[in-house]
């Protein structure tokens, strides 16, 4: 049984999976709050269960999210003594099944007016470019697909003048639709740009 984890961007959830099967799960827009939201979510979703390793959203997302999500996952894994694992923020969306079927561009809101854009194909595992933080105007010259889904679609779709929206935040329980590929990624960030400060000359 496996604790997903997800708290990259404004929604804060959790899943309990065995196999393809989602046991139970928690899904909350927080907004901010995700520190104070996460731990009792778990711990209402485990209900004295224990899960035998852990999943956690490495990003990219809020840096504040990123880094609550996984530093519970990795006090968790420590204190279970349990494997842990992350999974991209973007194939998260990429795989919900309210993208339908063929390419999808993903775009996430990022930091500073920018989006955390990428795109797969039918088949999730296959990313088709590489993740990139770029302003709408340039992420819109640089996406191709027809349909874009995430927090920051509408904002890619508006830019480029045309195109389908679907927003969607990750969310846990779609993990069980990642190949084992996405979802065996080292546990730590993806902050998908530069460090905003810069280091001392």
């Amino acid at each position: 049984m496996i604790l997903v984890i997800e708290t990259a961007t404004a929604a804060c959830s959790a899943a309990l999976v065995e196999g393809e099967a989602v046991i139970d799960e928690r899904h909350e827009l927080v907004g901010r709050g995700h520190a104070e939201r996460l731990v009792p979510m778990i711990e209402a979703l485990l209900a004295g269960r224990r899960p035998t390793s852990i999943l956690v959203d490495c990003g990219p997302g809020s840096f504040t999210g990123v880094r609550v999500g996984l530093a519970a996952a990795h006090g968790l894994a420590l204190g279970w003594g349990v494997p842990l694992a992350g999974f991209s923020s973007m194939a998260a969306v990429a795989a919900a099944p309210e993208r339908g079927g063929g390419e999808i561009a993903v775009a996430l809101e990022g930091g500073h007016g920018q989006l955390f854009v990428q795109t797969f194909g039918e088949e999730v595992m296959r990313p088709l470019d590489t993740l990139r933080s770029l302003p709408p105007a340039e992420a819109a010259a640089a996406i191709r697909a027809h349909r874009v889904a995430g927090s920051g679609a509408r904002a890619l779709v508006s830019a480029r003048g045309g195109g389908v929206a679907i927003e969607l935040l990750p969310r846990a329980a779609d993990v069980v639709r990642l190949p084992l590929a996405l979802r065996s990624l080292p546990p730590r960030p993806i902050y998908g740009r530069a460090p905003d400060a810069k280091p001392m000359p």
